[in-house]
């Protein structure tokens, strides 16, 4: 390969450099600066194309077609955080600490969204299918009608999407997937902004709601280039302290719905349950309050929620 078709990408950032450094001159991290191939970005015009485009046809802000209604997927926390349900055709990307429980919740979301009638798809690339067989028989949700697969190839799954009609369609993760177009391995800035752009360009040509598992960094922060999170309509983080059960769902971007609200879950051996009165939580055990508490009264959302303080 020619020396002057290598690129040295941050993947951390998604900045591009033409030599290789210690440190990216964008975002300041270290060592962060991966080759890669030269290759044209998703949906970039080839240059030696002289066909004219066809043109854009302008459309009016009014409409007569009404608002398709939200897929209510039955899990509560989740519907509550989303803004009321999933939207039709609308991008999600979900981020989370290895072992939080991303795996868990979406495959709760699934079986429920199933069984109240949505046509519901779960592909990993990271687990096999008998490993998704054992956690779902686990969590008693094994006789849900969701199809389940297991692909990491974008061009295998977008045309089993185009031809099999669902509702939501779940892929976990994005890190996992490999794009034929681009010569970058699976993971890397080119691979994850490529498979991310082709996958919401399906949902919003009329495809299924399309959610994302993402991995995050060190610092909590969803691995891969931001742009990939302005592609989306809601960005969730899924948070949870190692050993203690509960996890805290939160948006911290939603084209559909309030910011501000946050799902509440415990987790336990057959799998995660939607805790409806988050006050208990922070509530001291009996009725009587110990010396010097206090009980403060916050807002989450659209949900009060009551915090025992101490004091003294």
């Amino acid at each position: 390969m020619a020396r002057d078709t290598l690129l040295y990408v941050c993947q951390s950032c998604g900045a591009v450099h033409s030599k290789w450094a210690g440190q990216c001159s964008a975002c300041g991290e270290w060592n962060c600066l991966a080759e890669e191939s030269k290759s044209a970005p998703p949906g970039a015009m080839k240059p030696a194309s002289t066909s004219r485009g066809r043109g854009l046809q302008f459309e009016t802000l009014q409409s007569d077609t009404p608002e398709p209604p939200r897929i209510v997927t039955g899990v509560t926390e989740f519907d509550r955080v989303c803004g009321g349900g999933v939207v039709p055709g609308s991008a999600i990307l979900l981020g989370g600490d290895p072992g939080v429980g991303k795996s868990t919740l979406l495959l709760e979301v699934t079986a429920k969204a199933a069984r109240n009638g949505a046509r519901v798809a779960y592909i990993s690339g990271e687990e096999a299918i008998e490993q998704i067989r054992a956690r779902a028989k686990r969590m008693g949700v094994a006789d849900a009608a969701v199809s389940l697969a297991s692909a990491t190839a974008l061009r295998e799954i977008l045309t089993t999407l185009k031809r099999d009609k669902f509702d939501i369609v779940i892929i976990d993760s994005i890190q996992t997937l490999w794009s034929d177009a681009h010569e970058a391995g699976p993971g890397s800035v080119t691979q994850v902004r490529a498979c991310a752009a082709e996958l919401v360009r399906l949902a919003k040509d009329g495809g299924p709601a399309i959610v994302l598992v993402g991995h995050v960094t060190k610092d909590g922060q969803i691995a891969g280039p931001r742009v990939v999170e302005h592609m989306v309509d809601a960005v969730l983080s899924f948070e949870g302290e190692r050993g203690y059960p509960f996890r805290i769902l939160r948006a911290g971007k939603n084209r559909f719905g309030a910011t501000d609200e946050i799902g509440v879950f415990e987790m336990s051996d057959v799998g995660l349950r939607e805790v409806t009165n988050p006050s208990a939580l922070f509530l001291g055990e009996g009725k009587d309050r110990a010396p010097g508490a206090a009980v403060f009264a916050g807002i989450e959302g659209s949900r009060p929620v009551l915090v025992e303080i101490q004091a003294l």
